[in-house]
Formats: C-alpha cells, sequence, structure tokens
C-alpha cells in the first residue's frame, strides 16, 4: 500500500510541475510585447466588465501581447466542430476519423484567428508610420495567430503530461480578472458582490453533485440489483462550459456586427446595435444571456444525445422503465433533457443577470459585476480539477482490474 502511495504521489507531483511550467511559459508569453506597438500608449484607465469578461478569455488586459488571442478562437472552432459533428447520423460518425476531424478543426481556428487579429489589429498603436507600418501590422497578425497555435499546443501537452489541460491557463486568467476586479475599490464596496458569489458558488457545487436518475431496465441483470439501475444525468449536464463559451460567442458576435457597422456606416440600425452590443447596456445583457440559453440547451443535447442514448438501447437490449424503445424512449429523453438544462440555463442566467443590472444600474462598481461569473467558473473548473486530482491519486487502486 505503501508503495503505491508513492507511486501515485510521484505521478501527481510530476504533473504539478509539468502544468506549473505550461503556466510559467504563458506568463512569460503574456508579457512579451508586439512587434512595431507603441507600449507607452497602451494603457488602460477605466477596466469595466466587459474588459474583464474578454481579459478571463485572452489573458491580456493591455490587448498587446503575442498571446493576445488566448483560447477565444480555439473555442470557437470547437464549438463549431461540436455542431458539424451533432449534425452527422451514427452511421457518418463512424466513417469520419478522429485525425480528420482535428484537422478540420485547426482549419476553423485558423480563419477564426485571422479574423479575430485583424480585429483587433484594428485597435493597436504603432511606432512606424508609411510602408513599414504595413509590414508591422502583418508581422502582428501573423504573431497573434501563432500565439493562439502555441497555446493550443501547450493546452494539448498540458492536457497529456499535466493537470487541467486548457482549462488550467483560463483559471490563470479568471484569477488575474479577478485582481484587476477588486483592486482599486473600497473593502466596503466588494461585500455584495462576495457575498452573491459566495451563494453562486455553494449553487455550482450543488448542482455539480445533483443528478436526475432515469430508471431503467438491463437485460443483462437479473439480481437483487436489477431494479437500482438508471440513468444519471446532472443538473447542470454540461458544468460551466456554457458561460465560458458564451463569452467567447458574445465576443465573435462583436466582431461581426462591428465589421457590418464599417460596411454599413451610415445606417442607424446597425450604428445602434454596435454602440450597445456591450455587457453594460440592457441589449448586450439580453444578448448575452439568450447566447448562454441558447448555448446550454444545444451543449446538452449534443452531448447527452438522446438520439445516441436511444441507439444505445436498442442495441443492447434495455430500455427505459415503462416506456417503449425507439421512438418514444427518445422523445422522453429528449424532454428530460431539455427541461434539465432550461433549468440550468436559468439558475446560472440568475446569477450571471442580477450582478449585471446591479452594474447597469450604479449600484456596484462595474469591474466588481464580474466577480458573480467569475466565481462560477472557478468553482466549475476547480472542481473538475479536484475530480482530476481524485482521479491521479485513485489510479493504483485500479491497476489489479486494468
Amino acid at each position: 500500500m505503501k508503495k503505491g502511495n508513492g507511486i501515485q504521489h510521484e505521478i501527481f507531483i510530476k504533473k504539478a510541475i509539468f502544468t506549473g511550467i505550461i503556466i510559467l511559459v504563458y506568463l512569460i508569453g503574456r508579457s512579451l510585447p508586439l512587434f512595431g506597438m507603441d507600449v507607452s500608449v497602451e494603457k488602460i484607465e477605466d477596466i469595466d466588465v466587459q474588459l474583464l469578461l474578454m481579459q478571463s478569455i485572452n489573458g491580456d488586459r493591455y490587448q498587446n501581447s503575442i498571446f493576445t488571442l488566448g483560447v477565444f478562437p480555439y473555442m470557437i472552432a470547437s464549438l463549431v466542430m461540436q455542431i458539424v459533428v451533432a449534425s452527422l447520423s451514427a452511421d457518418k460518425k463512424s466513417r469520419v476519423s478522429q485525425v480528420s476531424l482535428n484537422r478540420i478543426s485547426l482549419y476553423v481556428m485558423l480563419i477564426v484567428a485571422v479574423i479575430q487579429a485583424i480585429y483587433k489589429m484594428r485597435n493597436l498603436t504603432f511606432i512606424y508610420t508609411d510602408n513599414y507600418l504595413i509590414i508591422a501590422k502583418i508581422v502582428v497578425v501573423i504573431q497573434m495567430v501563432a500565439g493562439a497555435f502555441v497555446i493550443l499546443w501547450m493546452s494539448d501537452r498540458n492536457s497529456k503530461y499535466g493537470i487541467g489541460g486548457q482549462t488550467t491557463l483560463i483559471y490563470i486568467n479568471i484569477l488575474d480578472s479577478l485582481t484587476s476586479a477588486i483592486q482599486g475599490n473600497p473593502f466596503i464596496k466588494t461585500i455584495l458582490p462576495i457575498a452573491i458569489s459566495i451563494v453562486i458558488m455553494i449553487v455550482v457545487i450543488t448542482m455539480e453533485n445533483a443528478e436526475k436518475r432515469i430508471p431503467v431496465q438491463r437485460v443483462s441483470i437479473h439480481s437483487i440489483y436489477a431494479d437500482k439501475n438508471y440513468l444519471a444525468i446532472k443538473l447542470n449536464p454540461i458544468g460551466v462550459m456554457p458561460v465560458m463559451f458564451s463569452s467567447a460567442v458574445f465576443m465573435l458576435l462583436q466582431i461581426f456586427i462591428s465589421f457590418l457597422k464599417a460596411l454599413l456606416p451610415e445606417n442607424g440600425v446597425m450604428t445602434w446595435i454596435n454602440d450597445n452590443m456591450v455587457l453594460s447596456s440592457i441589449f448586450g445583457i439580453i444578448v448575452y444571456i439568450g447566447v448562454l440559453y441558447f448555448l446550454t440547451i444545444s451543449m446538452a443535447l449534443v452531448f447527452i444525445s438522446p438520439k445516441d442514448l436511444t441507439e444505445q438501447f436498442l442495441k443492447s437490449g434495455d430500455s427505459v422503465v415503462n416506456l417503449h424503445a425507439g421512438r418514444d424512449t427518445r422523445r422522453y429523453l429528449r424532454k428530460q433533457v431539455l427541461i434539465i438544462s432550461i433549468i440550468s440555463s436559468t439558475i446560472m442566467g440568475i446569477c450571471i443577470l442580477i450582478p449585471m443590472l446591479l452594474e447597469h444600474f450604479d449600484l456596484i462598481s462595474g469591474t466588481l459585476a464580474i466577480l458573480p461569473s467569475s466565481f462560477m467558473l472557478l468553482s466549475g473548473i476547480f472542481y473538475n480539477l479536484y475530480q482530476e486530482v481524485i482521479t491521479i491519486r485513485n489510479y493504483d487502486e485500479y491497476k489489479p482490474f486494468i
């Protein structure tokens, strides 16, 4: 037993050291400025919820380092690929290799990274002029795109040899944004946001552990445990992933609307949408919450996939108790997933909406409005990291069964 504990400890230490190295490289990369940047003017005086939200994804408050794009391009590419895969039939899925899917995902990520890099480059200040300015802009775009792929590579290495995968870098970004949010605010003003954040943390952890159990009849089990079989669906089926993806999609919508505004500068409606597509306006808040609802429900249907579960039941001969296999089972499972995902998105939406409305009506500082959603992300990510650490520590206990 002691030998096993020693091996577990050694594996954990090695993974922790590797993750520490990845974090160090990431922090160094965030401090390396882009080529030709006039860093002296890239200072941000007003820090608001919009900026801190962006910082939690890309980790660069001043938007002038080689890691400016952060994990945004990969998140969008992952979301697109999940939608594509979900639209395929089971037969087509079996004929598409994971290598092909990864290659397509990289192409999508490249396109998103280039678009975002061009969008960000327009707001940067350079020290060059004339022909040198054009060269500097091209180099900056290449640097930002390359930085995004370096972050992807580090996340992949961390998934294999470290702890937490991509979420570790997001965790660092969120901690940094929390520090930025709290700095400069008197303690008395932080009491309400922190109290809301603590409540949200309790809600998230409760949702992560709560589940709905659907009774299942297994044809291969005829013992006294036959009546104790069930299909478990978490009350928070996708965790806090929709919150992260909602932030990325909201930023993508801002980029898209900005380009439309540039194409239609005289259009009053487009100008109004562009001006109000921020989290400090009611319109922007409604759009963000709407995106959260859509992603939570759609991702729950994709990841849990009532259609795939029904096909598995048909192949194995199992069934939901008191339901016919096939269409009835699929409809029932889809209804349950919809109900659970709507409950989940409503709870998360309320947790995010309350501080944003308080900020909109000047009841709390704009910088502190990000605290509840940041604590929500931290709670979900920390819970997953905790589960991964427990798995690593318990690995040797399962060796006799492998």
